[in-house]
């Protein structure tokens, strides 16, 4: 507090400032960078590259004019460079997080697959996150419901969910509660600022996927 009791504009523990649009927000809606040894920006996704931290705001108009303007030159405080395929890099490496920590909630008994299977936890109240293909039908996905106090995504493909249950393509899957789930949610966050909720927009007609 200030001396006359206002509040100091200061980040806490939990939050960041984007370099491009001076907002304070959550981390978890911002993606972290470093400047490399040979002065090119590094995406820090895990959070734990060494160096001074600098936070964009995770969704790809953001990120793209921080590349256009040079913007991380400033976050830096040094001159240095993004690469051409920087945010295709960053969203073909959230989708890889995305999929793998929804692989190893598989392996600890903390996520399923198939629409029974996900129908009959949500009525249980054993979810907190629906994740369902963003190339499955509306009509399919529209049987389902988002947990109460949970989350729903659409940002992973039919196949990109299925790698993460050994299957070929998975339509609806669904998370417990735990540590895991909650990476889930804070990279599949992030990548919904990249890919957006593509459900409605890549939705396939062919009702017969939606029951896997």
């Amino acid at each position: 507090m200030t001396r006359g009791g206002r509040t100091k504009d200061r980040e806490a523990p939990s939050e960041r400032r984007c370099l491009v649009t001076g907002e304070v927000q959550p981390k978890a809606g911002l993606i972290r960078f470093v400047a490399g040894p040979d002065g090119v920006v590094i995406p820090d996704l895990a959070e734990k590259l060494p160096g001074r931290g600098f936070w964009v705001a995770a969704d790809r108009p953001t990120l793209e004019k921080a590349v256009a303007k040079g913007l991380f030159s400033r976050g830096a405080k040094a001159q240095v460079k993004a690469d051409a395929d920087l945010i295709d890099g960053i969203e073909a490496a959230l989708a890889r997080r995305v999929v793998e920590l929804v692989s190893l909630a598989r392996k600890a008994g903390d996520a399923v697959a198939g629409f029974e299977k996900v129908k009959n936890w949500l009525a249980d109240g054993k979810a907190r996150v629906l994740l369902q293909a963003s190339d499955g039908s509306d009509r399919g996905k529209g049987k389902l419901w988002t947990p109460p106090g949970g989350r729903w995504f659409g940002c992973l493909t039919a196949s990109e969910i299925g790698l993460a249950f050994g299957r070929d393509h998975v339509i609806h899957s669904a998370l417990a509660p735990g540590g895991l789930t909650d990476k889930v949610i804070r990279d599949a966050s992030r990548l919904n600022g990249l890919r957006g909720q593509m459900g409605s927009s890549t939705a396939v007609k062919d009702a017969g996927t939606d029951e896997r």
